[in-house]
């Protein structure tokens, strides 16, 4: 069930240019930023009210077509169009909105999602995991590295980081479990973004799990149908 709080569809043809998602990378530091309130979409497992345990937080990151201000876009593909369909999780479920116009790094939008998630809902703190797709993807990275002391695991879909982030990674990625996916077939944003990610963090021995998906292109967002991401995300807890 979906609570209201004030999908790269398949059947879309594609008309967003690699340019455009390197203008979503153009990152400040989170304290450079103007916080934000996003709306979202929250899911809780169905025995919720049932039993009074804290439960795991799984944060789900929307690629370019669905910012705006109608949360129900944000059933169209991803996490929100499993959930739509009766797809039921053990652990509770936030996919806020990106604004139109914006990207998941122009505002500090996380401060606020985390300290109203924690504070209505019984969250395990350390189980929050955080995932996304395409500028969602990038949107993974860059909250992974502004908020990973807040964060269990990450899982970027065909996202990236941009040049000024590069620098960033070890420190702040380092210990934090990852699993990125791309398709090597993807014209959107090709899968060099994510294997110099990759390449960056293993340099420096994180913790990262790379699937190439061969001759596949940018429309993965079948993965999250999938019980594999869950599933080894809920292995992490937060150190």
């Amino acid at each position: 069930m979906y609570f209201l709080n004030r999908y790269f569809n398949p059947h879309t043809p594609v008309c967003l240019l690699f340019s455009l998602f390197c203008l979503s990378c153009t990152y400040a530091q989170t304290t450079d930023k103007p916080k934000a309130r996003y709306n979202y979409l929250l899911s809780l497992p169905k025995d919720y009210d049932k039993k009074t345990m804290p439960y795991p937080l799984v944060i789900y990151l929307h690629g370019s077509s669905h910012r705006g201000n109608d949360l129900n876009k944000l059933k169209g593909y991803g996490l929100p169009y499993v959930i739509d369909k009766g797809k039921e999780f053990n652990f509770i479920v936030a996919s806020p909105q990106c604004p139109g116009g914006k990207y998941w790094s122009t505002e500090n939008w996380f401060d606020s999602l985390y300290a109203e998630l924690t504070t209505k809902y019984r969250i395990d703190a350390d189980r929050v995991y955080l995932t996304g797709i395409s500028l969602g993807g990038y949107g993974t990275f860059i909250a992974g590295i502004e908020h990973a002391d807040k964060l269990a695991a990450i899982v970027p879909l065909c996202g990236g980081v941009n040049d000024d982030d590069m620098n960033r990674l070890c420190p702040t990625l380092k210990k934090l479990p990852i699993w990125t996916f791309h398709g090597t077939a993807d014209n959107i944003i090709p899968i060099s973004e994510t294997e110099r990610v990759v390449k960056a963090l293993d340099a420096c021995e994180g913790n990262i799990k790379f699937t190439r998906l061969e001759n596949e292109g940018h429309g993965i967002q079948y993965l999250y149908e999938k019980d594999e991401i869950y599933e080894w995300m809920m292995l992490w807890k937060r150190k």
